[in-house]
């Protein structure tokens, strides 16, 4: 039987990790970074009354920049440049706006923003106040979002005009228009209001704001996963294994409203980066951003190495991304074909996290384990423990699969209306199943509620699906378990060709490189799959499209 489980998460995994972190190597992480610097005593004292009195989430990271370098650039956008000093300015204004609209201590405000100086305005101007950000996915269909806002009942919504047809239905009186495509005429704008109001200082909250993020909805109605500020731990997690630098100029390509890119956006408040954004991804406009404005670093999710990779040849060979040392990629599975190309292509500059939006980083591939087993998670990051446990809760040993446990001190509470993941022992399960290697690798078989049993076999999809994406015709591969009346499942694969290749051609394909039972009894063809604006392929929109259009194999979608 399991020990009872923890009343707090966060703290049962910090307790636990303590024993993996140490001050030293904290220290030895931030100086390599570059974070820790030589201040004098003055400036040492008001950096530490800033973070004392504001927080280490948006509002006081960001005012701790506009003390520190108020004259550096701290983002690009479509709009042109704005300082450390700028931004702050623009969010005391904005922040004494959304007050007289009746934004306060604990109230939510939700943005629905693509990713330019808005989304970075509304995020602190809101945190200023002591209030709650939810994040809306910019990919929401309408009725998701009515469900969404109805649960989590935010006082006001910001949001990029593009998306007002979609917030029609929804159940807000106050709204607030960031981003405008069109003359807004008598429209109250964020823009206007950051002209409107005194930039003054403000005193800060009682409370320090909390950032829900939502999560991917891929196998029904997302969910608020709300964080409080991790401190010091989350930047240091991820750069115990990626050498991200201060001073950086660094190209969010990743959505903001994402864990992935709002990660970026926090460790821009730490390492002094320059943030690069534009609003949507085009994979040549991406390069050419990343090129331009002198970036080291890249923030992307897997699908966007996959459309850069796949421009035409000529395009790849104008683009000189030398200078970029980490492109930092999260959010979906990365295919190992993918990994290597990349590399191949510009560098070993790759690193990939895994985790999920409930428990963070769970480990980290670098190029190097990239490079000795591009199918791995790579290890866990400084201060984390992840273990493989079987159904009764005992650890599994090395090479066996099991269900994957992750501890660290950035757990989530639990979701915003009820509910958690499973804890054992401090450690919450992140979903998936996988296993560790002899080298220490961890492993991703796929989702725990992914797994078929076909004929009494277990059949986990993600391993058929980089077996198929490894042949040099297919592009993309989802694979899912569907109801068979003989072997009580049987696999389904849908594929994006890049060549001509048949069902049949790719079913010996597997059959030469895996067990016979995972040969997937039908390939459907589709012109592209369905996907979030993570990179997250919709499984479920898979599994409801009509049987009768899959019983060809080569259907075209």
């Amino acid at each position: 039987m399991s020990p009872a489980r923890p009343t707090s998460p966060r703290r049962a995994a910090a307790a636990l990790t303590s024993t993996v972190g140490d001050v030293g190597t904290t220290l030895r992480v931030l100086g390599r970074a570059g974070v820790i610097r030589p201040y004098g005593p003055r400036a040492l004292v008001r950096l530490g009354r800033t973070v004392a009195r504001w927080g280490t989430g948006p509002a006081g990271g960001f005012a701790s920049l506009a003390g520190r370098a108020p004259h550096q650039v701290g983002l690009v956008d479509e709009l042109g440049e704005l300082t450390w000093g700028e931004l702050h300015r623009r969010s005391n204004s904005l922040a004494r706006a959304l007050a007289e609209r009746g934004v306060r201590e604990g109230d939510s405000v939700a943005v629905m923003c693509r990713n330019h100086r808005g989304f970075v305005d509304a995020s602190i101007a809101v945190a200023k106040l002591g209030a709650d950000l939810l994040y809306l996915n910019t990919a929401f269909a309408g009725p998701q979002l009515v469900d969404v806002l109805a649960r989590e009942a935010p006082r006001l919504v910001v949001h990029d005009e593009e998306f007002t047809g979609l917030l029609a239905g929804a159940d807000v009186e106050r709204r607030l228009l960031a981003w405008t495509d069109t003359d807004a005429g008598g429209t109250e704008t964020l823009e206007h209001l950051v002209t409107a109001h005194d930039e003054g200082d403000l005193q800060p909250p009682a409370r320090h704001a909390r950032v829900v993020i939502l999560t991917s909805g891929t196998t029904g109605t997302p969910k608020g996963a709300p964080r409080k500020e991790a401190g010091i731990d989350a930047a240091v997690a991820l750069l115990s294994r990626m050498p991200l630098r201060s001073g950086w100029r660094t190209h969010i390509a990743a959505p903001l409203f994402h864990t992935w890119g709002f990660a970026h956006l926090a460790l821009a408040m730490l390492l002094g980066s320059t943030v690069v954004l534009r609003r949507t991804f085009d994979p040549e406009a991406a390069l050419r951003t990343t090129q331009d404005q002198r970036c080291q670093s890249l923030v992307v999710i897997p699908v966007m190495l996959q459309r850069m990779l796949a421009l035409d040849p000529d395009v790849l060979e104008q683009v000189d991304l030398s200078r970029v040392e980490v492109v930092a990629s999260s959010g979906s599975a990365l295919p190992a074909t993918l990994a290597e190309a990349w590399m191949d292509r510009f560098g070993e500059n790759l690193y990939n996290i895994y985790g999920s939006t409930e428990v963070a980083y769970a480990s980290i591939a670098t190029p190097e384990d990239l490079r000795a087993d591009p199918t791995s998670a790579g290890r866990p990051p400084h201060g984390t423990v992840v273990r493989i446990l079987d159904e009764h809760g005992r650890e599994v040993p090395a090479g066996e699969t099991g269900r994957i446990f992750v501890g660290n001190g950035l757990l989530f509470e639990g979701y915003t209306h009820g509910g958690s993941k499973e804890v054992v022992d401090g450690l919450m399960s992140s979903g998936d199943v996988g296993w560790f290697d002899a080298d220490g690798r961890l492993h991703v078989a796929g989702r725990d509620d992914d797994m078929i049993v076909s004929g009494g076999e277990n059949v986990f999809p993600q391993e058929v699906e980089d077996c198929l994406v490894s042949h040099e015709h297919v592009q993309e591969v989802a694979a899912i378990g569907v109801v068979d009346d003989d072997y009580g499942q049987r696999l389904r694969a849908f594929v994006v060709r890049s060549g001509e290749v048949s069902a049949d051609e790719l079913r010996e394909h597997v059959r030469a490189r895996l067990a016979r039972f995972k040969v997937p009894r039908e390939i459907v063809f589709l012109d592209e799959l369905p996907r979030n604006a993570t990179g997250k392929v919709l499984k479920r929109e898979l599994a409801a499209r009509d049987d009768d259009t899959t019983h060809d194999s080569e259907d075209k979608g």
